[in-house]
C-alpha cells in the first residue's frame, strides 16, 4: 500500500499527478488526512482523503509520500507523521518526498550521503545530501522530487521503482507523455 499523506496547503499537483500515474500503474494508493478527512490544499482545492491518519495500517505501508507545498510544515510538526516516517525508515520501506517535503527527511538526517533534489531555496535543510538539479531522484530507499512542474517525472520514478522500468515507459506512451 501507498500512503499518500494530504494536510491543508498541500500542493494538488504534487499530489494528484503522482496519484494518478500511480494509479493507472495498478499500485495501491490510499490518501491519508493528517487532520480531517476533508483536505484543502493549497490552491483551494478540497480532496476528500480516503482515511485519517490514525487509521493507517503500517504493516501493509510499502511506500509513504509526502506532497509539498505550505502544508509541508504541518507535516512536519506533527508527531504522528515524524513516527509513520522513522516507521518507514526503521523498517526499510520507500518514503518519497516532493517540493518542501524533502527538507522533513533531511530534517531528520535520512538524506545524509544520498542525492537529493527539492525546491529551489529548501536545498539548506537537506542535511548531508547530495543535492541534485534532477527533477527526481532516488537513493536507496529515498525518492525526492523538485517540485510541481517534477510530479509527473516522480510519479514516474515511483512507479519505476515500485513496478518495472517497463511498465512506466509504456504507461508514459499511454499518456502521450
Amino acid at each position: 500500500m501507498i500512503y499518500v499523506l494530504l494536510t491543508d496547503g498541500f500542493e494538488e499537483i504534487e499530489a494528484i499527478e503522482p496519484i494518478d500515474i500511480m494509479k493507472r500503474a495498478g499500485l495501491m494508493v490510499t490518501t491519508v488526512g493528517v487532520n480531517s478527512q476533508l483536505v484543502k490544499g493549497a490552491h483551494g482545492i478540497t480532496v476528500k482523503a480516503d482515511i485519517l491518519l490514525e487509521d493507517v495500517i503500517k504493516a501493509d505501508m510499502e511506500l509513504l509520500m509526502l506532497p509539498g507545498g505550505p502544508g509541508h510544515t504541518s507535516l512536519n510538526e506533527n508527531p504522528q507523521v515524524q513516527e509513520l516516517i522513522d516507521y518507514a525508515q526503521e523498517n526499510g520501506l520507500y518514503i518519497a518526498a516532493i517540493c518542501a517535503s524533502p527538507s522533513i527527511l533531511g530534517r531528520k538526517g535520512l538524506l545524509a550521503g544520498k542525492k537529493a533534489t527539492c525546491f529551489p531555496g529548501y536545498e539548506q535543510y537537506l542535511t548531508g545530501a547530495d543535492v541534485v538539479s534532477d527533477k527526481a531522484v532516488i537513493d536507496g530507499k529515498i525518492i525526492t522530487g523538485k517540485g510541481a512542474g517534477a510530479a509527473a517525472d516522480f510519479g514516474f520514478l515511483i512507479v519505476e521503482t515500485l513496478r518495472k522500468k517497463s511498465v512506466a515507459k509504456e504507461l508514459k506512451e499511454n499518456m502521450q507523455y
